[in-house]
């Protein structure tokens, strides 16, 4: 894949208006580092700084950008820009643009595998997963895999040895071998599948349901999967992000405005925070008490307190803002 190192993007200013909403205090946070929020329909990010809450600039990436992900050494942050088939990579300390690779195809997620040895996109337009090895330094492809209707969402288990890709539209998760590039079994899910966390040392799977008001549940412990039932959240349950306390992860609704907290060993919900814009994508601070939350359809950052279970502050930014990430995060 070509790639083009250490050209600065040109940075636009962040607009005029002011920054916050006018809401309480956001209580302090030990984050020193940049929060970057991915603006889809404006192909940039807003560089957001975490003390004085406002926007710093916007940085261009590539056409229509739809997900942001960190590095698992914590070395860049990665921009998939899907309608421009390439990556931008960002120093997530400094926030300056490290590299570009072109030559990806309609990269809409991704996701490294936890030894860095391999990198998977889901091509959510060509309706492909493409799976790539990865040196430290280039993506070489390995294999391109026809799969259903929009594939949609990865998770990779921590053995880094297979990837799980939800399909939007045919409604099927599939379990893809990264060794052998081989689609190991595919099964019927709920409506729009759209992120998927493991847990139980991956032996189950969460799928969160967009087209319906619920996450599905997976054993993938066997030889095949099975369909063990349902948890109930909120409409348009869409994305995960681990609590950082190895107990809970959240789910944004993203059509009932809420959050949704699952206990890891009961797989109930324990708690619920109300969410107004669309919540879509979430990280959490390093201290565990604040919750930040893309508000799609608000062109909002979205900061929750975990203790009043309250949004304290609110951030503009782009339209359709779709990923948050910080390297200050709690774990993930």
């Amino acid at each position: 894949m070509s790639s083009s190192a250490a050209t600065p993007a040109a940075v636009v200013p962040a607009p005029a208006a002011p920054a916050i909403t006018a809401m309480p205090a956001a209580p302090a946070t030990a984050s020193r580092h940049p929060l970057f929020v991915l603006n889809s329909l404006d192909a940039n990010v807003s560089v957001i700084d975490p003390v004085t809450w406002t926007e710093k600039q916007r940085i261009p990436t590539g056409k229509e950008p739809h997900h942001i992900y960190m590095t698992p050494d914590e070395r860049s942050v990665i921009v998939a820009n899907s309608a421009g088939d390439s990556l931008t990579f960002f120093d997530p300390r400094t926030a300056e643009v490290q590299r570009t690779i072109y030559g990806i195809i309609d990269p809409y997620q991704l996701q490294f595998s936890r030894d860095m040895k391999w990198f998977v996109t889901a091509a959510n337009r060509l309706d492909h997963v493409d799976i790539y090895r990865w040196d430290g330094k280039d993506l070489k492809l390995a294999k391109r895999i026809v799969t259903g209707k929009t594939p949609s969402h990865i998770w990779i288990d921590a053995a880094s040895t297979v990837a799980y890709v939800t399909m939007q539209d045919s409604n099927e998760l599939i379990a893809v071998d990264l060794a052998t590039q081989t689609v190991r079994w595919r099964v019927a899910t709920g409506n729009m599948p759209a992120d998927i966390f493991g847990v139980n040392d991956d032996k189950i799977l969460l799928v969160g349901l967009t087209g319906s008001d619920n996450v599905q549940i997976f054993d993938v412990s066997g030889p095949q999967p099975r369909a063990t039932g349902h948890i109930p959240t909120g409409k348009g349950a869409h994305a995960f992000r681990a609590a950082g306390d190895g107990r809970g992860v959240f789910v944004s609704n993203r059509a009932g405005n809420s959050i949704s907290r699952i206990d890891l060993k009961t797989l109930q919900v324990t708690d619920t925070y109300p969410v107004p814009g669309g919540p879509d994508c979430m990280d959490v601070s390093a201290d565990g008490k604040l919750l930040y939350v893309t508000s799609r359809w608000a062109k909002k950052l979205s900061i929750v307190d975990l203790t009043t279970r309250q949004v304290v502050r609110q951030v503009n930014v782009g339209r359709s803002p779709h990923g948050v990430w910080t390297i200050d995060h709690a774990r993930r």
